[in-house]
């Protein structure tokens, strides 16, 4: 959506895990923790993401500020893999989502659309970065020759 910093979050010359949604790292993390035996990841755990742009009295945080990270996620596969318009995205949330205020869809929705738009030049200025999977919102690289490839080699060989 846009929601970072210039030449903070997006200063590099690649993003190893630019393509991985928040809801993935939280929940990656919680799994490293009690999977794989790292009781200090309990201290990252427990805070909730933020942007620290608003003084720390005003408690900041990125799901407040935006929307849950699962409804956000939704929301962009809706409208981008799914290629389905706004009206189509809160009609298909009102019913996946039957216990939440359908206003509150509809704010959701029309706040990720007019961020998505408006912070596009953002997007474009982001490192590079690596997808392992199918989707990818990356203005640069969507459905292009990926960053890690093998360049053909194997298929090239084969011939």
């Amino acid at each position: 959506m846009g929601y970072c910093t210039m030449d903070g979050d997006t200063a590099g010359s690649i993003s190893p895990i630019g393509g991985v949604d928040k809801d993935f790292v939280k929940k990656w993390l919680v799994w490293a923790q009690t999977e794989l035996g790292y009781p200090a990841l309990s201290h990252v755990n427990n805070l909730q993401p933020t942007a620290e742009l608003r003084p720390l009295e005003e408690k900041q945080t990125d799901e407040r500020d935006l929307m849950p990270y699962v409804l956000l996620n939704r929301i962009e596969r809706l409208a981008f893999y799914n290629r389905l318009s706004p009206q189509q995205v809160l009609a298909t949330l009102v019913q996946e989502e039957p216990a939440t205020d359908p206003e509150q869809l509809k704010t959701y929705v029309k706040r990720f659309y007019s961020l998505w738009s408006r912070n596009q030049w953002k997007r474009e200025r982001y490192a590079p970065s690596f997808h392992l999977d199918d989707y990818n919102v990356d203005p640069r690289s969507w459905l292009r020759f990926p960053i890690l490839s093998g360049g053909y080699t194997e298929e090239l060989n084969a011939l």
